[in-house]
């Protein structure tokens, strides 16, 4: 089985329905028996709180419930345990490589990178915008899938 990893700064917002699209594409597809997904933070200062509100409403308004999904922080041994990693954005890229010093088998992938392009997933606790984002994260999910798929 492989684990897949998506990360943001408080696994609030982005990272965690980054996980939530990626299930749902997974189960579509018949494969969620085969691939292990979760999301993560690069920061503490949300641990424990569930998925923002707004995120929330967002991913309800695509059928996708987020109930039971808190905020955890990546730790240095989810390097060993996971196949892959999705930052959102060049900010979770810098303070995840302060967690994994290096990335020896080249784990470590921007989101975005699976859209066709190499940008950042937009914060949407700063932008407002959390359609764009589930819009962006969305595309980002089904070009992995496509890339990936068993």
């Amino acid at each position: 089985m492989k684990r897949m990893m998506f990360i943001c700064h408080g696994n609030i917002c982005r990272s965690p329905m980054a996980e939530l699209i990626m299930k749902k594409i997974l189960l579509e597809n018949h494969a969620e028996h085969e691939i292990e997904v979760t999301s993560a933070a690069v920061s503490r200062e949300e641990i424990g709180n569930p998925v923002y509100p707004p995120a929330r409403k967002e991913l309800e308004k695509h059928g996708i419930s987020c109930q039971g999904k808190y905020a955890v922080q990546v730790k240095r041994s989810d390097y060993e345990k996971y196949d892959l990693f999705f930052v959102m954005d060049e900010s979770n890229l810098f303070y995840l490589s302060r967690i994994f010093p290096d990335d020896p088998q080249q784990k470590i992938h921007k989101l975005l990178e699976y859209a066709g392009f190499s940008g950042d997933v937009a914060d949407p606790w700063y932008t407002g915008d959390f359609a764009k984002a589930y819009q962006d994260i969305e595309k980002g999910c089904q070009g992995l899938w496509e890339k990936i798929k068993l």
